[in-house]
């Protein structure tokens, strides 16, 4: 029987995920998880076949633990799912060796046909994210300076452009204060800024954030 991990902190989420693959793909086990550490535990303990992967999760986001998985499991397919737009994160979820990426806004039309061909061994590109990807290849030379932070990097980004402040992002990660400035102080150059409110207005004029 195929088993099946499926990492969402929210469980009306994994609830809808789960009716979806027991739909398409009839008897399966299914194991969840609700952060990033429990993720990487269960595909440890449990072996799942398959890794459904939210990009938003307590701890880690889903592709920062790609990396992760794969050292665990180099074969291990892991498809991300996320609420926010290909133009954000799609790019950035293949080139850390996601099998494929969908948006949930389309899970019920996309996720059977990736999950498959996933399992086969090859890679999910929705429409969407192929014009994605070809307009991020054409101007790879010219990317914004966003676009050259880490993932953790980004992550650290979007809770200060939201308006928390260093201890708080450093209990929410589950990191120290100090490795929180540190992070900070690499956004500050690559993004150009001076100081929180700089980082939340590059945030606004590119996107990044609601």
């Amino acid at each position: 029987m195929k088993k099946i991990l499926i990492a969402d902190d929210h469980d009306v989420v994994r609830t809808g995920l789960q009716k979806i693959i027991t739909r398409e793909f009839g008897e399966v086990e299914i194991i969840e998880a609700s952060d990033s550490t429990e993720l990487i535990g269960k595909v440890v303990d449990e072996k799942p076949c398959m890794v459904l992967a939210d990009i938003k999760m307590p701890g880690r986001s889903g592709i920062d633990v790609l990396q992760d998985i794969h050292q665990i499991d180099p074969d291990l397919p892991v498809i991300i799912l996320t609420a926010f737009p290909e133009s954000q994160y799609g790019a950035r979820a293949l080139e850390n060796g996601a099998a494929g990426f969908v948006n949930k806004a389309h899970v019920n039309a996309e996720l059977p046909t990736a999950m498959r061909r996933a399992l086969e061994g090859g890679r999910y590109v929705s429409a969407q994210l192929a014009e994605v990807l070809a307009e991020y290849l054409g101007k790879k030379s010219s990317r914004q300076p966003h676009e050259a932070l880490s993932e953790r990097e980004m992550q650290v980004t979007l809770m200060i452009a939201s308006g928390k402040e260093t201890n708080e992002i450093a209990k929410e990660l589950s990191l120290s204060d100090k490795t929180i400035a540190t992070y900070r102080a690499r956004i500050y150059e690559k993004l150009n800024a001076k100081n929180n409110v700089a980082i939340a207005r590059y945030a606004m004029q590119h996107r990044l954030v609601d």
